[in-house]
């Protein structure tokens, strides 16, 4: 990686470290506040999937956007728009509000996310796709790993209040980073090598391409469940403290975090499926742990097994995605198609944990979501079996 290359990546690692950590702050304290509030299993299904909805709404758009403008533009106006609607939750007295501050809060997010992915994967070298996606992706998951923990010492010390304006100052931080250190958007390789666009229907034909989207959905799922209900879960079956919730949150997305490079270097070396079937297997027993626990200790074993089950498989699925960005000539596509899948995937996850919540026991709504992981896994190893296939028929050809 060039030396200017590598001054992009440092940027991207800390603007979104720094924004994702003031939103780990504040999401993992959501679902109780909302609870306090009076709400449903269905209304705290709501406040995340609200979320999900207008990211998934808007994330075609901003990804297509961001191949033909560049990336900066959309990554700094997100984050400044992260840092306003920080201090609209203040004022949230009622669900209501809450959904509301989430729905426009995801459109942000579709600014975000994908591009900043899309961005890196521009100028990921060859060959090192595992190692440096997986390097960024311990942004992500550190950051969101050290937000739950800060979240529930400000709300036990200080107040939600108070959580609301670490976020908001957190995304400021990044904007700023953003704007001054990222190059313009004319200096991009995006912008500097423009390619045509490839239909979405064509991106969809890949069934590689379709089996890491449904992969990721189900994984999502998986985290829609833990994110919305793990916490209503500890507070109501084993009377934990808002900073105890933030230390069990933050036990899975840190183990998932510190393993993402080592993960991403493996992955480079070895057979990316594999992993990420065996990462999906790993999934599916510690969302069954969850419904199996009786304990904390048990909660934060579940969690643990999750976050390596993550870090497994994430790393080299975006390693094939970065691939297939390439392939495609259309990194921001396909990076906005995958973001899409987790968004509907977070969507689902929650949707459907809240329904369970409101008819069955809460602890049976992880059960549910180990079957959703079932049916990805299932159709991420048919889809990639005949993408394997296909891509050998093409070897042979060309020999």
């Amino acid at each position: 990686m060039e030396l200017a290359d590598k001054k992009i990546f440092a940027t991207l690692f800390f603007s979104i470290f720094t924004s994702v950590t003031g939103v780990g702050i504040v999401v993992p304290l959501l679902p109780v506040y909302a609870h306090d509030l009076g709400a449903s299993g269905i209304y705290i299904g709501l406040i995340f999937g609200a979320f999900a909805f207008s990211r998934t709404f808007f994330l075609p758009y901003f990804g297509r956007c961001s191949d033909r403008r560049g990336r900066k533009p959309y990554i700094v106006t997100g984050l400044f728009s992260y840092a306003l609607i920080s201090f609209a939750f203040i004022a949230a007295t009622r669900v209501e509000i809450l959904i509301a501050i989430r729905f426009i809060q995801g459109i942000a997010s579709a600014m975000i996310m994908p591009v900043s992915q899309a961005y890196v994967g521009d100028i990921t070298p060859k060959n090192r796709e595992g190692f440096t996606m997986g390097m960024f992706n311990m942004s992500i998951f550190t950051g969101l790993s050290i937000g739950p923990l800060i979240g529930g010492m400000l709300n036990d010390r200080f107040s939600l209040n108070a959580a609301f304006v670490t976020m908001g100052f957190l995304s400021f931080i990044s904007c700023m980073l953003a704007l001054v250190l990222l190059p313009p958007s004319r200096f991009e390789r995006v912008t500097m090598h423009r390619q045509a666009f490839v239909p979405w229907k064509t991106l969809m034909r890949d069934p590689v391409v379709d089996g890491i989207f449904f992969y990721r959905f189900a994984y999502t799922a998986c985290i829609g469940t833990i994110w919305g209900f793990l916490p209503v879960f500890a507070d109501a079956g084993f009377s934990l403290s808002s900073s105890a919730i933030g230390f069990l949150v933050m036990l899975g997305i840190m183990t998932s975090g510190l393993l993402q490079t080592p993960m991403g270097y493996l992955s480079d070396r070895a057979n990316k499926r594999l992993m990420i079937l065996l990462g999906g297997l790993v999934v599916i027993f510690a969302m069954i742990s969850f419904s199996w626990a009786r304990s904390v200790a048990d909660l934060c074993i579940a969690n643990i097994i999750f976050g390596i089950g993550g870090s497994l498989s994430m790393a080299p699925l975006m390693a094939i995605a970065v691939q297939k960005g390439v392939e495609k000539k259309a990194m921001g596509a396909v990076m906005a198609l995958l973001t899409m899948g987790h968004s509907l995937g977070m969507m689902t996850g929650a949707f459907l944990a809240g329904m369970l919540m409101d008819m069955v026991a809460l602890r049976q709504t992880f059960f549910w979501s180990s079957l959703v992981m079932c049916a990805g896994v299932t159709i991420f190893f048919f889809c990639t079996l005949s993408g394997v296939q296909k891509n050998e028929v093409a070897e042979k050809e060309a020999v």
